[in-house]
């Protein structure tokens, strides 16, 4: 067990220092710029080795949305099971919203190349779109009522809500709270819902 988990740990630190490499050279040169074997290199890692645990430029940039969507989802699987489903979510979203962007320094600046790079913005309804089946069993798990469809419309719609607030909240005048604009996006959203 201990060579397995020292094992996990090697791996997610090659992950990381991939994905920390992509969003540095990105940052500083431009994601059109930025070649997998010059992500490799910053990485000290062999382009194959880029390969084994990405399979573009563009997963590695957004490898931290991945484990920020599977950090949401892991509070959303923490909240109380009486809970209503949209309350759930809400305040799943309202929680992990705090430390968003504490946890990545370059997550504002990675926004915006999302924004700027079709590719990117693929990858990232990718990204969230992965999570959907485990968001849909959490509301599922919430609501006695709910038929499959109407869950698998609830998380999708979340998911979208999310990334539509973050966007907005780009938008707005500098000093604007991001829990201001995702609780306006969340209750506008949750019309459709009641």
């Amino acid at each position: 067990m201990g060579t397995a988990g020292l094992r996990e740990r090697k791996k997610q630190a090659t992950r990381m220092a991939l994905h920390e490499a992509a969003v540095t050279l990105s940052i500083s040169h431009g994601l059109d710029k930025v070649t997998i074997e010059a992500i490799a290199d910053a990485a000290e890692v062999s382009r194959r080795t880029f390969s084994n645990y990405f399979t573009s430029k563009e997963e590695a940039l957004l490898y931290g949305d991945q484990q920020r969507v599977l950090r949401l989802v892991e509070t959303v699987r923490e909240r109380p099971r009486t809970e209503a489903p949209w309350a759930a979510l809400t305040a799943a979203a309202l929680e992990f919203q705090r430390d968003l962007g504490a946890r990545d320094p370059h997550w504002v600046t990675q926004i915006r190349l999302v924004r700027r790079h079709p590719a990117l913005a693929a990858q990232q309804v990718s990204t969230y779109a992965s999570m959907e089946d485990e968001l849909t069993a959490q509301v599922a798990l919430r609501s006695r009522e709910a038929e499959p469809m109407q869950a698998r419309l609830m998380a999708a719609a979340f998911l979208v809500t999310m990334r539509v607030a973050v966007q907005e909240w780009l938008d707005r005048p500098k000093g604007t709270p991001l829990s201001d604009v995702m609780r306006e996006s969340l209750d506008k959203m949750a019309a459709a819902f009641r």
